[in-house]
């Protein structure tokens, strides 16, 4: 089984002065407004490394959700933070690392068993397998 999904991005303009807009295919964004001050001065706007994390939270959840449920597990919640590191390297930017943040209710597992298998989740998720980057993981089961 092969699946594609897409996004695109129109540009206009220099590096800092451009204007830049990102959609997806679903819609959930349609040309919504991205550029140089979005990216790196912190202006309101989105931005390629959210968009990852995002994409990585999202990911990284259902790839658990598959994993608790093999286990006979099902969560109550999970909510999952990721936080995209944007570097400045000597030989120009790269994404360098992906932080997961998991708060989790699950009934009847022990911690030891919820963290290995966040861990797996987090190995194997798609997402994971296309970063490059050092990815971790905080995972904190809730009663």
């Amino acid at each position: 089984m092969k699946i594609n999904r897409s996004g695109s991005a129109v540009w206009s303009g220099g590096l800092k002065d451009g204007k830049g807009a990102i959609s997806t295919q679903s819609g959930a964004l349609d040309a919504y407004p991205y550029g140089f001050a979005t990216r790196f001065e912190g202006v309101p706007g989105s931005n390629p490394e959210e968009l990852i994390a995002a994409a990585h939270a999202s990911c990284f959840t259902m790839a658990l959700s598959l994993i608790l449920g093999e286990a006979g597990l099902t969560a109550t919640k999970m909510d999952t933070k990721a936080v995209v590191t944007l570097e400045k390297l000597d030989d120009g930017f790269a994404v360098t690392a992906s932080h997961l943040t998991l708060k989790a209710s699950i009934p009847d597992v022990d911690d030891a068993t919820f963290q290995d298998l966040a861990g797996k989740a987090k190995a194997n998720c798609p997402i994971s397998k296309l970063l490059k980057a050092d990815i971790s993981l905080d995972a904190e089961l809730l009663s």
